[in-house]
């Protein structure tokens, strides 16, 4: 009887470390940009809804903004957070980006435009899963140095 016990305990115990390694990536989701959290770059557009889902052993990350000039943006990108540049579709300044992972909660991002690079940033999830905070830095067409910091909220 107490060995029976056991096993099934033990056989309990089994699948709930099995569910936490396969635990949801706190980054998928939709994120609703805060604009008074952030620090947006002047004569830059704005990501205003970014929305990431899971698609097999990919990631998809659709991309809903403003662009500089006020019209409507739109970019998908699917890939793997392995640090390769997988290719972003949509009308951007950037052609492709790559995803690599740092920890369960942080990406470091390299955005591309012709093989070569135009910015890195991080994003990271905070530990309640709340907010989004991703920071870029880059240079732009004219060789200005510029930095953002864009604050999002779980949608």
């Amino acid at each position: 009887m107490i060995k029976t016990r056991i096993a099934v305990l033990a056989v309990a115990l089994s699948f709930v470390a099995t569910a936490g390694c396969f635990a949801a990536n706190p980054h998928m989701g939709t994120w609703k940009l805060n604009e008074t959290k952030s620090k947006l770059l002047p004569g830059m557009g704005k990501n205003m809804t970014v929305t990431y889902t899971e698609q097999k052993d990919k990631m998809k990350v659709t991309v809903d903004g403003v662009g500089k000039d006020g019209k409507p943006t739109h970019s998908v990108w699917i890939g793997k957070a392995d640090g390769k540049a997988y290719p972003a579709k949509g009308n951007l300044s950037y052609d492709s980006v790559a995803y690599k992972v740092v920890n369960d909660r942080t990406y470091d991002l390299t955005g591309m435009k012709d093989g070569k690079m135009l910015w890195t940033g991080k994003s990271t999830v905070s530990a309640d899963s709340k907010t989004r905070t991703v920071t870029i830095n880059g240079t732009d067409a004219n060789g200005k140095k510029f930095s953002g910091k864009a604050v999002y909220d779980r949608a």
